[in-house]
């Protein structure tokens, strides 16, 4: 076991222990998951939630709904989320792409991992956070998805530089946790709760649970 494997394992540990499970994807069936993993790009949860409940009102939750709806329309619905035009198109073409799939939602999501995930990203609006969140909490497949809290988390400690790839930072995580699903789903979790709380643009170290790991402490 490589060093870098076995802090991430001793955060992991400690941050379930501290925070307990998290229960995430935040959100319903998984075609809302996946709307949901659209919708919070560059915006506040709270907000992508307003424009699910647009949504949710007006019917518009499925892929049939959302793929015969005029696009205009569709932007209204999701405007709280900001971005609307963008991804509006992105949840249009998502949509679409679920209803060409001759087993539906069930069945694209069904698809190997890797090939649902290039399927995803030839999507326009989609990249691999996006994806990946999709794989996971819509579709359980073990992939870690890698974000902003995370990467914030690996650069302060020490574990990856900010020059590392997505690539790169997803596979500590994922030889770290057994490339199992649901330890997936909860440390990330854990690690935009940690994000929140204490590793902050200006974080609160002195606080926080996994201060012992940092360098020089």
């Amino acid at each position: 076991m490589t060093e870098n494997v076995a802090r991430l394992r001793w955060a992991y540990e400690s941050l379930l222990s501290e925070f307990g499970p998290q229960g995430w994807w935040p959100g319903g069936d998984s075609f809302e998951i996946m709307v949901g993993a659209v919708l919070t790009q560059n915006a506040a949860w709270r907000n992508a939630e307003r424009a699910i409940g647009q949504m949710r009102e007006r019917g518009a939750l499925t892929p049939a709904a959302v793929a015969a709806l005029p696009l205009d329309r569709l932007e209204k619905l999701v405007r709280p989320a900001g971005g609307w035009r963008r991804k509006a198109r992105t949840l249009a073409a998502l949509a679409e792409t679920i209803e060409s799939e001759k087993g539906g939602l069930a069945g694209l999501l069904s698809t190997d991992a890797g090939l649902l995930r290039q399927a995803l990203l030839a999507i326009r609006g989609i990249g691999p956070e996006t994806a990946d969140a999709m794989l996971l909490y819509a579709g359980g497949h073990a992939v870690f998805v890698v974000d902003a809290y995370t990467r914030r988390f690996v650069e302060r400690h020490g574990i990856a530089d900010a020059r590392a790839g997505y690539a790169e930072v997803q596979e500590l995580f994922e030889n770290a946790l057994d490339h199992d699903a649901e330890a997936f789903a909860e440390c990330h979790a854990l690690l935009v709760e940690i994000g929140k709380r204490f590793c902050r643009p200006d974080p609160v170290c002195g606080e926080c649970p996994l201060r012992k790991d940092l360098p020089g402490v």
